[in-house]
């Protein structure tokens, strides 16, 4: 793997820490121990022990029903808010890990970083939902959770066998976003 695409997985794997914080360690520990695709660096290689992907699948488990159940999923995402950054941080260190390039510091604090801001963006959107329609929360909770869920493997899936896809993501959403800023800006100055 050549480091532009180490960095790239990197990046979505943090991503999709922030989302769910089990789900794309678990990717990477199962695609480490069970194929080629996957090459951990110690102290990283640890992920792919036996004991360690049995914790990790117990607690995937246990954050998808929690996160299921209304007033259950705020305080999960209370306690995420530490896990899933730490998550993040892991990922994109062990991603990184035989890059020497890149300080283990720096490649932590990204990986801490993007796990914490999608996080923190993902919870404020899920209490911002669940404000405007109080009696669907029931229904909206377990809807919002899988659909994360969701997105976080198949970012996680992503950023492990196709990363070039996620620079081509972020590309088409700044030229998405580039181009409603355009047409704001150009609104704003007819109205003046």
């Amino acid at each position: 793997m050549d480091a532009a695409y180490t960095i790239l997985s990197a990046f979505g794997l943090a991503a999709a820490a922030g989302l769910n914080a089990y789900i794309p360690l678990l990717a990477v520990a199962l695609l480490a121990r069970f194929t080629d695709w996957v090459q951990l660096a110690p102290p990283y290689d640890a992920l792919a022990h036996p004991a360690i992907i049995g914790l990790l699948a117990a607690l995937a488990l246990i954050e998808f029903l929690a996160d299921k159940i209304p007033a259950v999923d705020a305080v999960n995402d209370l306690v995420q808010t530490v896990v899933r950054p730490a998550a993040g941080a892991i990922l994109f260190g062990a991603q990184t890990g035989a890059i020497r390039e890149l300080h283990p510091v720096l490649a932590l604090a990204c990986g801490l970083l993007i796990a914490g801001g999608i996080h923190g963006l993902k919870a404020t959107f899920r209490r911002a939902v669940q404000a405007s329609a109080p009696p669907l929360a029931p229904l909206t909770t377990p809807l919002l959770s899988v659909l994360e869920d969701l997105a976080s493997l198949a970012l996680s899936l992503i950023a492990l066998l196709a990363a070039w896809l996620i620079l081509a993501g972020v590309i088409l959403i700044a030229v998405v976003w580039l181009r409603r800023a355009r047409r704001e800006a150009a609104r704003r100055a007819l109205n003046r």
